[in-house]
C-alpha cells in the first residue's frame, strides 16, 4: 500500500480514468480528483477521494499528475490554457500524460514543462475498460528514465509500465499498437484481440467498452506520425481509417468491435 502522504493529482474522469482513479485509490494514493464535467469527478469522493474545482487547483502541490483526457488539443488547453496545470506544478513535480497524442505533441509538451522545471512522461495504454478496472492495462512510457521510475510505482498500481525510449516513445508505441488492432479486429487465429472482439460480434454486443471516435483519432494520429517520416503508403491503416469513418457516419460511437457492422453494411447484409 502506497502511503496516505503520496497525492496524485488525476484529471479526466472518464471510461478510463474513473477505472484508474479507482485503482489508485485502493492502492492507498491520495486522490485529488478533476474532470470538466464535475459529477463525474464527485462519484469518486465517497471512495475517498478529494475533489477539485479546477484542473490548476488539483494539480497545485501534488507531486505527481496524472492527466487521461480526450486528445491532445484537450490536453495543450488543460496543460497551458488560461489558469492551465503548467504554471500551477512546483518544481519537481511530474506529469504523467495518459492521453493517446500525437508523438510531436507530447515532445512538445515534455520540452515546454521541462523548460519550467517539471518533468513529463507520456504514458498511453491498452486494455480498455475492462484492464483498467482490473489494473492490467499495458503501459507504454516514453521520457526520461528518472522521471519513469519515480512514477513507476504509480503505473503499477494501474496496470504493466514499460518504458520505450524518450519522450514521444509511448505515444509512438501506442499508435503501432492500435494500428495492429484495427487491422486485425476480424482476423487472424488465436488473436487476443479476436479473441475478445469477436464474442462481441458473435453476439452483436457493440455496446461502448473501447470508443470508436477514440480510436479514428489514434489511426488519424498514426497516419500523420507515418507522413512526417516519410510514410505516404499505408494501406491497410488507411482502410482501418475509412472503415471506422463509415462506422461513425453511419451507426454512431459504438465499440470498435462495431466495425463488423460496418463491414456487414458495406457488403448489404442484414444486420
Amino acid at each position: 500500500m502506497a502511503p496516505r502522504t503520496t497525492t496524485v493529482a488525476f484529471l479526466g474522469i472518464g471510461l478510463m480514468g474513473s477505472r484508474q482513479a479507482k485503482r489508485l485509490l485502493d492502492a492507498g494514493y491520495d486522490v485529488i480528483a478533476w474532470n470538466r464535467s464535475p459529477d463525474k469527478a464527485k462519484a469518486l469522493a465517497p471512495l475517498g477521494a478529494r475533489v477539485a474545482e479546477t484542473a490548476a487547483q488539483a494539480a497545485s502541490g501534488a507531486p505527481i499528475v496524472v492527466t487521461m483526457l480526450e486528445n491532445g488539443t484537450v490536453v495543450e488547453d488543460v496543460l497551458f490554457g488560461h489558469g492551465g496545470v503548467a504554471a500551477a506544478m512546483g518544481g519537481g513535480a511530474i506529469l504523467v500524460d495518459m492521453s493517446s497524442i500525437k508523438p510531436a505533441e507530447a515532445q512538445d509538451h515534455a520540452r515546454r514543462l521541462g523548460a519550467r522545471g517539471v518533468g513529463h512522461v507520456d504514458a498511453p495504454v491498452s486494455g480498455g475498460t475492462v484492464g483498467a478496472e482490473q489494473g492490467t492495462l499495458a503501459i507504454m512510457a516514453g521520457g526520461d528514465a528518472g522521471a519513469f521510475g519515480t512514477v513507476e510505482p504509480v503505473l503499477r498500481a494501474m496496470g504493466r509500465p514499460t518504458h520505450v525510449g524518450g519522450h514521444g516513445a509511448g505515444q509512438l508505441a501506442k499508435l503501432a499498437n492500435q494500428i495492429i488492432v484495427a487491422v486485425t479486429i476480424g482476423g487472424f487465429a488465436e488473436s487476443r484481440v479476436l479473441e475478445l472482439h469477436g464474442e462481441r460480434m458473435l453476439g452483436r454486443d457493440f455496446a461502448t467498452k473501447g470508443r470508436s471516435v477514440t480510436h479514428l483519432k489514434d489511426i488519424d494520429n498514426a497516419l500523420d506520425a507515418a507522413r512526417a517520416i516519410g510514410l505516404t503508403h499505408t494501406p491497410f491503416t488507411a482502410a482501418s481509417a475509412d472503415l471506422f469513418r463509415g462506422l461513425l457516419s453511419h451507426f454512431g460511437d459504438l465499440d470498435h468491435s462495431g466495425l463488423f457492422a460496418e463491414i456487414e453494411r458495406r457488403n448489404g447484409l442484414p444486420a
